[in-house]
């Protein structure tokens, strides 16, 4: 299998890792009355790490179409070299990293590991070209 779609694969899974810490942190919270409540009343906002997880999970979510289109793209016009497999691996990582420095707090480290993930896709992108 090429390194892409392992990539793929793996960021899937991470995807689902995004939204359950920021559902456990959040439920840690508001409480599990509230998480298996229908929640038709509106919560208290949230501060601090759930709210930072909230936060990331929906950065997740609004970066991996784009990884994904790309890499399958890659694939199906056969366009993979090993510069699209690190770009692809370049995505992965950064993500990886995200989550922990967005939910402990450091800005400057989160911009620049949200750089790194952009710039992987970008590479993708490129390849296509």
């Amino acid at each position: 299998m090429p390194t892409e779609l392992k990539m793929l694969a793996w960021s899937i899974l991470l995807g689902l890792v995004y939204v359950l810490v920021a559902g456990a942190l959040v439920t840690a919270k508001r409480g599990i009355k509230w998480n298996a409540g229908n929640r038709d009343t509106p919560a208290e906002p949230l501060t601090g790490p759930p709210a930072r997880a909230q936060r990331a999970s929906a950065n997740f979510m609004e970066t991996f179409p784009f990884f994904a289109a790309a890499v399958l793209a890659v694939i199906a016009l056969e366009r993979q070299s090993p510069q699209t497999a690190l770009a692809a691996q370049l995505y992965f990582w950064a993500r990886l990293a995200y989550l922990p420095v967005y939910v402990i707090g450091i800005p400057y480290l989160r911009t620049l590991v949200w750089l790194v993930s952009l710039w992987g896709i970008l590479q993708l992108v490129w390849a296509l070209l």
